[in-house]
């Protein structure tokens, strides 16, 4: 409902997606009392209307709301298929409806302020947040603010693509697909120009599972583009479609760039999900980075401390995302053979732990070694350029500047 006059709160969450979700249940997981919360967000999130699919250790809070889990999955080349055990790790997917409701459970335990309007400007002033409308009325002032709201790096990168997708849920009437067994990454479908493209299945069941076409480039598809792609995609697998029911779609664009996000724009404001930088440059990865942030939020606020997660990846892999990027975008080494390489000189247990910004320095050491080493190389040199001219940029305009005000 609408607060009938501002709100005065510890911590104000800006958005109310996948990341606002997850921070609330985080609050109530570790038993945060005493704190008084608002969520500015003029739709209140129901239902399912997306799908993350990521790895961790079974066992963990998430585990009740899964849809599916797999232990093994497959790495489908033209040259054969590869099937990986992720012990200790297990693939998962999980859909956004029963998100949606343990959010909507903890913003009833903590006695959250719902105010079903739009968030305009944040105006911090070093000791409290106002939060407005597009309009510029004052909708709530916090402590702190934690914004989800997507927004586009602070300053274009030297190589953006994009993750995006669509994927069919399909429903059969007799048992089709193997519930044991997901595909991760099928690089069989018809490769672009520029750029790299894959399907996966994720069933549920052996009637229901997620049939989808995914592509890492620089330009999106029409719609009767991904439908193409999704129909050969089938093909490829043995799905006869007219069998088959598409029950719902789900379509998606994730940013892949080594444009810089700002995870803290001002003193209290802090950025969460894409915005915070926890979309994985090199593979358009978000979620569990995003849960990371949550419980890291959760266990400052639980402890008296600012609500301040770290970054989500460390620096050398947002470096190694850039380059790699680069080597992609330029056609220094080829997509396909890039990751096929990737999982065939490293334990996937590894690989999967890299993609989500958790390995060790020495890990990360041993997957460059599995990379094309001299085309990278070209890269890393391409990208230490690229910094050099933007620096030198951005010095030159300092010093105009500069020159510009002393004749003032």
């Amino acid at each position: 409902m609408h607060a009938s006059s501002p709100a005065d709160v510890d911590l104000a969450l800006v958005g109310g997606g996948g990341a606002a979700s997850l921070v609330l249940a985080a609050l109530d997981r570790h038993g945060v009392s005493g704190l008084r919360v608002a969520v500015v967000d003029p739709v209140r999130k129901r239902g399912q209307d997306r799908t993350w699919a990521f790895w961790g250790t079974p066992g963990d809070d998430l585990d009740p709301l899964l849809s599916a889990s797999w232990s093994h999955v497959d790495v489908v080349t033209a040259a054969g298929r590869r099937v990986l055990s992720l012990d200790p790790l297990r693939y998962a997917m999980l859909r956004s409806a029963p998100v949606y409701d343990r959010a909507a459970e903890a913003e009833r335990r903590l006695d959250a302020v719902r105010i079903g309007a739009p968030a305009g400007e944040l105006r911090d002033d070093g000791h409290r947040v106002t939060v407005c409308d597009p309009e510029g009325r004052v909708l709530v002032r916090a402590a702190w603010v934690l914004d989800s709201r997507p927004r586009p790096p602070s300053r274009p990168g030297r190589t953006s693509w994009l993750q995006h997708f669509r994927g069919w849920w399909l429903a059969a009437d007799r048992p089709t697909f193997d519930p044991d067994r997901a595909v991760l990454m099928d690089f069989r479908t018809p490769q672009p120009r520029r750029g790299v493209s894959f399907g996966y299945v994720l069933p549920v069941d052996d009637r229901f599972a997620l049939v989808e076409y995914t592509e890492f480039g620089p330009a999106l598809l029409d719609d009767a583009g991904y439908d193409a792609a999704l129909r050969g995609y089938a093909a490829l697998t043995g799905l006869d479609l007219t069998a088959l029911r598409v029950r719902e779609v789900e379509n998606g664009v994730i940013p892949m760039t080594d444009g810089p996000f700002v995870a803290r724009p001002s003193p209290r404001v802090v950025r969460l999900g894409t915005a915070g930088g926890a979309t994985r440059p090199s593979t358009g990865f978000t979620f569990s980075a995003m849960l990371r942030q949550a419980d890291q939020v959760a266990r400052a606020l639980a402890a008296g401390r600012p609500p301040v997660p770290a970054p989500a990846y460390p620096g050398r892999h947002r470096w190694m995302d850039a380059v790699a990027l680069r080597a992609l975008d330029r056609g220094h080494v080829d997509g396909v053979g890039f990751f096929d390489r990737l999982f065939d000189r490293n334990p996937p247990e590894r690989v999967l732990r890299f993609l989500d910004g958790a390995t060790t320095p020495a890990e990360d050491l041993a997957v460059m070694r599995s990379s094309p080493l001299l085309p990278m190389t070209g890269a890393v040199f391409g990208d230490a350029a690229g910094r050099l001219r933007a620096r030198l940029r951005r010095d030159h305009g300092v010093f105009h500047e500069q020159v510009r005000a002393t004749r003032r």
